[in-house]
């Protein structure tokens, strides 16, 4: 298993923990496969929280790319960057 910063971990599992990312994301970021995750979640969060989190991310659609609706993108509210008035 890789060495990683706390910095690196504390991310990883901020990372895991958001609905909208997918485990393709952090692969990409991190070298790092869904299995590889898990097990990383496992060690570092006590064993409430990880199956509170293994219990939320399994069968999520926006957690695994191959069941999202959508390829690319993220969510973007209505008035982003919309210039407010007084």
């Amino acid at each position: 298993m890789i060495k990683f910063s706390k910095e690196d971990l504390s991310r990883i599992i901020e990372m895991a923990w958001e609905d909208r990312t997918p485990f393709e994301a952090i692969k990409n970021e991190f070298g790092l496969d869904q299995s590889q995750v898990k097990k990383i979640m496992k060690k570092e969060l006590k064993a409430g929280s990880f199956l509170v989190w293994k219990k939320r991310v399994k069968g999520r659609k926006t957690k695994h790319g191959s069941l999202r609706d959508f390829k690319v993108g993220r969510h973007q509210s209505y008035d982003n960057n919309k210039i407010k008035s007084k």
